[in-house]
């Protein structure tokens, strides 16, 4: 049997994206962390316009905007009332740090007085800012926001263009009763936007059945999926099947592109009719809406997945994007984690914004303009587990996980020459840069590397000249005094020392301590 043609008749897409092609694109700035946690998720925009123009980046300006309509500036004492100036139009963005203003960095490397300049491909990527010691800002143009649509779907986290068009496709889809098929990477939240779906559709009050298609052997799919009568084969029960079960209300059946394909043509039956074959049985009619979800890419070459099912699924497609593409909404996601996490593993100490104490809410500020630049492979999962990880990191303070520390290094942080900021030449770096880079990096060899562009000879050479040494030139009586003062806590006396926390480890490890 001839495949149907894929048409805008057979596979009409609603994706969620879909204002980053159409919509004008604007300049925004958006609150990743703050001291008063209620200002987290707060964003400004502008648009680029033809010709672009000035922004003032500061303590009481510009107004920015929150899900709660309330409008305010940044407020925050420890960042000048003028800390950046920024100049921008189509093409790009130039930003400076005001003289004498506070401390400013851009993707962990600190600003001097010099103008740095990012193209408009670094800007689609979107970089980190630091103002302070507590303010951390997520700068990148996309499409605007549309309206917050705080009613629907509550339970999706994160207010960034992307969400808002997300909200308001369940909004339009929800009531529909067409089936839906959701497309995206594992951890992106699949099943809460299926339960979105459901809960504003009619058919609300009757049951969501969610399934998992990996976790059916294609042997036992037809009466799992369509019910079986009595003895209908050996040991067989009665079953209604999870077609029946979800009579009325919606089945979502996760893993769709783990079907086996054997069942494949069963089920493209069942969705075309609305009518199961009871194994033993005869068929049955059902009134069921059906959502799919996937992270499999159904259309490639070797998938062995029918594309006429395919296209059946797909009445609507819901496309999710990966954290990676969507880092606007990484500081409401992590404080939400951090929340329900405090809450199980009685933590609430360390939350942000608990009391007033700065060296907490610096700690915070620098865990999470790393975390702005990492990457993601596990998307919002993976962001819940660093939550619980944070939480469980340190006896009594905010410690980086050293599994944690470990991810980050191993070359998913993205520095700053891969945000095309225009940095000097690797061979013309200052001695300020340096030094500022390798701070930034904590003074870890490789980090520091990455963040020049240079190789990690390159850095080794320069430690002497730029007033830093090696964890194996530090005295017994410091490294003794440096362990004692943090407690025994390696990075925070690696931290005091300004040396390496790998290096400092590895030569404790070779003393058998």
């Amino acid at each position: 049997m001839t495949e149907p043609p894929r048409t805008e008749a057979t596979l009409p897409s609603l994706i969620a994206s879909l204002a980053a092609d159409y919509g004008d694109s604007v300049l925004s700035l958006t609150v990743l962390f703050h001291p008063d946690p209620r200002r987290i998720g707060a964003w400004y925009e502008t648009p680029l316009g033809q010709h672009g123009g000035t922004l003032e980046l500061g303590r009481l300006q510009p107004v920015f905007c929150s899900r709660s309509g309330e409008e305010a500036a940044l407020g925050e004492g420890h960042v000048s009332r003028q800390a950046l100036q920024l100049h921008y139009n189509r093409n790009g963005l130039r930003l400076q740090r005001r003289a004498g203003a506070c401390a400013c960095r851009l993707d962990g490397l600190a600003l001097g007085d010099e103008v740095f300049s990012l193209d408009r491909d670094a800007l689609n990527s979107g970089c980190v800012l630091q103002l302070g010691h507590a303010l951390v800002l997520w700068l990148h143009c996309g499409p605007a926001r549309g309206a917050q649509r705080a009613e629907v779907a509550p339970d999706l986290l994160g207010s960034g263009a992307a969400m808002c068009a997300l909200r308001q496709q369940i909004a339009r889809v929800g009531p529909t009763d067409l089936d839906v098929l959701i497309l995206g990477e594992t951890g992106t939240g699949k099943e809460e936007v299926a339960t979105a779906l459901h809960r504003v559709s009619d058919r609300a009050r009757e049951p969501l059945v969610p399934i998992n298609m990996a976790a059916i052997p294609a042997g036992l799919a037809p009466s799992l999926l369509f019910g079986s009568v009595r003895g209908a084969y050996t040991g067989a029960a009665a079953s209604r099947g999870y077609f029946r079960q979800a009579e009325g209300g919606t089945l979502f059946m996760d893993e769709i592109g783990a079907t086996a394909a054997e069942i494949q043509p069963q089920l493209l039956r069942a969705l075309q009719q609305r009518q199961v074959q009871v194994v033993g049985g005869a068929l049955e009619a059902v009134n069921v809406r059906v959502i799919a979800a996937t992270d499999s890419d159904l259309d490639a070459a070797d998938s062995n997945f029918s594309s006429a099912l395919r296209y059946r699924l797909g009445s609507i497609e819901v496309l999710l994007p990966p954290l990676r593409e969507r880092r606007e909404d990484l500081g409401e996601l992590l404080l939400a984690f951090l929340r329900r996490e405090a809450a199980v593993l009685d933590a609430h100490s360390l939350l942000p914004g608990s009391g007033a104490d700065p060296m907490l809410a610096a700690g915070w500020a620098e865990v999470i303009q790393r975390l702005a630049r990492y990457d993601w492979p596990g998307n919002v999962r993976e962001l819940a587990n660093t939550a619980r990880q944070l939480l469980l990191g340190g006896d009594g303070g905010l410690v980086m996980p050293a599994a944690l520390e470990a991810r980050l290094q191993g070359g998913a942080e993205k520095a700053p020459q891969e945000n095309s900021v225009n940095a000097p030449a690797a061979v013309a770096v200052s001695v300020d840069d340096f030094r500022a880079a390798h701070t930034a990096a904590e003074f870890e060899v490789a980090a520091t590397a990455r963040r020049l562009g240079v190789s990690r000879q390159a850095v080794y050479r320069r430690l002497q000249e730029s007033g830093f040494r090696l964890a194996s030139e530090v005295s017994e009586d410091e490294l003794a005094a440096a362990l004692a003062e943090a407690n025994g806590d390696v990075r925070r006396a690696a931290l005091a020392l300004r040396v390496s926390a790998q290096g400092l480890r590895a030569r404790l490890r070779q003393r058998g301590r």
